[in-house]
């Protein structure tokens, strides 16, 4: 399988958003970093939220000072935006939107919520566990199944418009031992000893 078109986002902006998108999107890849997604929002005045992450899907409280001081020089010679805003970069967060083929991959077995551009199954909204993943769709064992319908929906990735993992313990757990693994093989790479400390969530 074609890593490269598993990195591919599937859900992108329109818009401001991309323009912000397209504008960074190299930047990040410089740095080490994948985007996420960008949004412009009216929240406390005109805030532009871009939400990044490492290539091993952490990110820290440095990372974001560090993406945050090399988009800013990008975004002022450009000026997409023509309003004052706050420049606000985050984490996805453990309830993370699912953007790439391989969220997918990495949270299966878990639950999640998602609308498609498109009727599948004579219905747009869906939640329920991801049980499968191939390169053209994912499989859900759909929660609160009516009567007579499917209990499992096959859904292509070209009809997301929207996907997001849905807040539980069990992914709560998942996602700190795979953030504390991930800061463990870093730590061993750079030679310096693990701490052993927990991670903390964003």
């Amino acid at each position: 399988m074609d890593v490269n078109s598993m990195e591919e986002r599937l859900i992108v902006e329109t818009g401001i958003d991309k323009r912000v998108a397209d504008l960074i999107e190299p930047v990040l890849q410089d740095l080490g970093f994948k985007l996420v997604r960008v949004r412009l929002s009216g929240q406390n005045g005109l805030t532009l939220q871009i939400m990044t992450e490492r290539n091993d899907g952490t990110m820290t409280v440095e990372d974001c000072e560090e993406v945050s001081m090399a988009v800013s020089p990008v975004l002022d010679v450009e000026d997409p935006i023509d309003r004052a805003y706050n420049l606000e970069v985050s984490s996805p967060g453990i309830d993370r939107p699912m953007v790439r083929k391989t969220d997918f991959y990495r949270w299966k077995g878990h639950l999640m919520k998602c609308e498609t551009s498109v009727m599948v199954d004579g219905r747009k909204r869906f939640r329920g566990r991801i049980i499968e993943a191939g390169p053209d769709d994912f499989t859900l064992l759909r929660d609160g199944v009516a009567y007579g319908e499917a209990p499992e929906v096959t859904i292509p990735f070209s009809a997301l418009a929207d996907a997001k993992l849905i807040l539980t313990d069990e992914l709560i757990r998942d996602a700190l031992r795979a953030d504390k693994q991930a800061k463990a093989r870093a730590a061993n790479e750079n030679g310096t000893p693990d701490d052993g400390e927990g991670a903390e969530s964003n």
